[in-house]
């Protein structure tokens, strides 16, 4: 996934968080942001506006440059220099960037749809009537403060009437349903499975924290304990939210860090979730009753609406024997406060000002360094999209994004995938028994450009106006039984995982498919006004990115059908490990921040897709420019220009609290490294800017997988 979002997962539950301004643990994913602190009512600034049209920046800026920076010695200061300097980390973001600034474009383009669809009562479409008026419920401030805490009671209500911990079934089989990212003791949903990916079938997942990772709560450094107190802190000011006395919440809180520290303890790292075989284990529910002897998995798959599912993959089953433990050893009373704790946080966003600052609080200023809250309409647009977000994407491709600039990007991605085929059969380290099975997957891709062929259908989606929390309670509802209803059913390869607006791009290794929404094909990712060579750098290197991923550490263990099987013969596996090992070792040498250095075996997929999504990029466009003249531009040769292009995508700023989380949740490597650690290993860029042997640009021993 090619980001300067750090998005990882690819579901409804990241648009949640986004909308949170929190960063719980994602489920695992198999190898697939004023107002013044405590504040409610945000003041729109005279430049915040909705906007009728997206603004154009062009896809090679030379504003954003720093001619006065080497390129040979740090070319990311040159390329990147002028905007660093010219766009200072907004107050309610983490980080700052190109891919961000395009975020809040397309957000604003979207407010402007939603604002005058809110307003109207005659003449829209049912899709046009939930997206106006769950948007006009969202923006309700009044209503929303109103209301308080009273939205919870029937939540609330249902835990304290638990009688015995045998009855957590049927209660997780309903909240899981409607409050999703909820971090109820585990997360739960259906995926195709690994063995047979032309089937769905149900996924017992990881889940239960707080905190954005297991590791939160395993390190022993001093910033680690000073998080982990400042997180009991929250909990406790949550808990006191919801009623409970402070030295009564002060004590809760200590038992629910031991529960979630138990659950952490016993979860995969992030690197152990990169290997697809560690997240596979295929059980009848016999087998999964047996991991879970005190929780009914009868009572909870009734309760969620699918009652005769047989078949799960348990993604993690020493997880779920430690949830076991923890049923068993901890009192009723402790389960109901760790419930309780979880249902107020998933609610927070969605509930009046002090849960909603203290909410943003921990998540946001604590552990990301933002300043601000972002002011609502933000918040209301990115909740919409996340809950019906075709619906939006619709309207947003209907008025952006044009059938010239789908054909573009089509033809484009056709040449890169040409240029790939190319590649593989020239390669000198593959036998050709593997070429053959590399060359069918690769040509059994799916490109998926701009939006889905087929529209989802939310006739069954209840949005009522003035009933928030209600619409987003019943919206999660439909996705949820839409999800569970797949299971058993052939798959439907047509689907997509992200909403047409979307600024980012994703491969899928059991659908076999690169995904690039209209979202992330505007300018100045993708300039249908300039020439080709910033373009290939740009959209090019995104779209070979993508492609890599097919055959990355995580892609290449699954086949052209999306199945996980070694279609590998041992000696090319093993040339394929060294040559990625030499990228792990290079960005292993990489400073995030501090004395903290990149995980670069969390990072390897991303990185070496970086590398070689860029190598096939300058291939195709090389390829597609064969016999043409080209000329020096801005005083720029097309060579340089493509790689300034290619830089200009990833410029960024990041607070230092955002880059600490960053370290340890995600698997890109800061934007800098993305790019000059690329540069390094391709005699292209040594040759375009005249580099010297010895300059800082220039790697001796160059890195090279694809």
């Amino acid at each position: 996934m090619k980001t300067l979002f750090r998005a990882f997962a690819v579901s409804l539950f990241a648009t949640i968080v986004a909308f949170a301004q929190k960063s719980p643990q994602q489920p695992p994913q198999h190898p697939v942001q004023s107002e013044k602190p405590g504040g409610a009512n945000p003041t729109i600034s005279v430049d915040e506006k909705p906007l009728s049209s997206l603004p154009y920046t062009p896809s090679l800026d030379l504003n954003s440059m720093d001619k006065t920076a080497d390129p040979c010695a740090d070319f990311y200061q040159y390329s990147c220099g002028g905007w660093m300097k010219n766009n200072p980390i907004p107050a309610d973001q983490a980080s700052w960037s190109v891919y961000g600034k395009l975020h809040q474009d397309n957000q604003r383009f979207l407010w402007g749809i939603l604002d005058d669809l809110s307003k109207k009562t005659s003449g829209r479409s049912a899709n046009q009537q939930k997206i106006g008026d769950m948007f006009g419920s969202c923006m309700d401030e009044a209503a929303v403060e109103k209301a308080g805490a009273g939205p919870l009671k029937l939540q609330l209500d249902a835990i304290a009437a638990l009688k015995n911990k045998k009855e957590l079934a049927a209660l997780l089989g309903q909240e899981h349903l409607s409050t999703e990212g909820s971090g109820l003791l585990f997360n739960f949903g259906s995926d195709q499975d690994f063995s047979d990916s032309s089937q769905v079938i149900a996924f017992a997942l990881a889940g239960g924290l707080g905190l954005p990772d297991r590791d939160y709560y395993t390190k022993t450094d001093a910033k680690s304990q000073e998080i982990r107190q400042k997180y009991l802190a929250h909990v406790a000011n949550m808990l006191e939210l919801v009623g409970d006395k402070p030295a009564v919440a002060k004590n809760e809180a200590q038992s629910i860090m031991r529960i979630e520290t138990a659950l952490a303890k016993a979860s995969l790292t992030r690197v152990e979730r990169r290997d697809p075989h560690k997240l596979f284990h295929k059980m009848d529910r016999v087998q999964l009753q047996a991991l879970t002897p005190d929780f009914d998995w009868n009572i909870y798959l009734k309760v969620a609406g699918i009652p005769d599912v047989q078949t799960f993959n348990v993604t993690q089953p020493e997880f779920y024997k430690e949830v076991e433990r923890q049923i068993q050893t901890n009192s009723l009373a402790d389960m109901k406060n760790y419930l309780r704790w979880h249902v107020a946080s998933a609610n927070a966003p969605f509930l009046s000002s002090p849960f909603v600052s203290e909410n943003f609080d921990f998540y946001s200023r604590t552990l990301r360094g933002v300043k601000q809250l972002p002011p609502r309409w933000k918040r209301c647009v990115r909740l919409v999209d996340g809950l019906l977000g075709e619906a939006l994407g619709q309207e947003f491709v209907n008025r952006a994004f044009s059938e010239d600039m789908k054909k573009r990007t089509v033809d484009m991605t056709e040449q890169i995938e040409q240029a790939m085929q190319e590649d593989i059969e020239q390669l000198t380290w593959m036998s050709p028994e593997t070429k053959k099975q590399a060359l069918e997957k690769l040509h059994s891709v799916v490109n998926k450009v701009g939006y889905p062929d087929k529209w989802r259908d939310y006739s069954l989606v209840t949005i009522r106006r003035g009933d928030f929390l209600g619409d987003v309670e019943r919206s999660i509802a439909f996705e949820s039984h839409r999800q569970l209803n797949k299971i058993g059913k052939p798959l439907d390869r047509g689907e997509w995982g992200m909403t047409p607006p979307t600024v980012n791009a994703y491969y899928n290794p059991q659908m076999n498919d690169i995904n690039f929404p209209a979202g992330v094909l505007e300018p100045p990712l993708y300039d249908i006004k300039l020439d080709d060579a910033p373009n290939y750098g740009n959209t090019g290197s995104t779209i070979g990115h993508e492609l890599t991923h097919g055959f990355d550490d995580e892609g290449r263990q699954f086949d052209a059908k999306g199945n996980l099987r070694d279609w590998w013969t041992p000696q090319d596996a093993e040339n394929f490990t060294k040559r990625a090992q030499c990228v792990v070792d290079q960005y292993a040498q990489y400073t995030v921040i501090d004395d903290i250095k990149i995980n670069s075996k969390l990072t390897e997929g991303e990185d070496v897709a970086d590398l070689g999504g860029t190598i096939l990029a300058w291939a195709a466009w090389k390829a597609a420019e064969q016999g043409k003249q080209l000329e020096n531009r801005d005083g720029f040769s097309p060579d340089q220009r493509f790689f300034i292009g290619l830089a200009q995508w990833a410029c960024e700023n990041e607070r230092p609290e955002n880059q600490r989380v960053n370290a340890i949740t995600d698997p890109h490597s800061p934007g800098k490294y993305r790019i000059n650690g690329v540069v390094v290993n391709m005699p292209e860029f040594q040759q375009a800017f005249s580099c010297k042997a010895g300059q800082p640009m220039v790697k001796e021993n160059r890195c090279r997988v694809w």
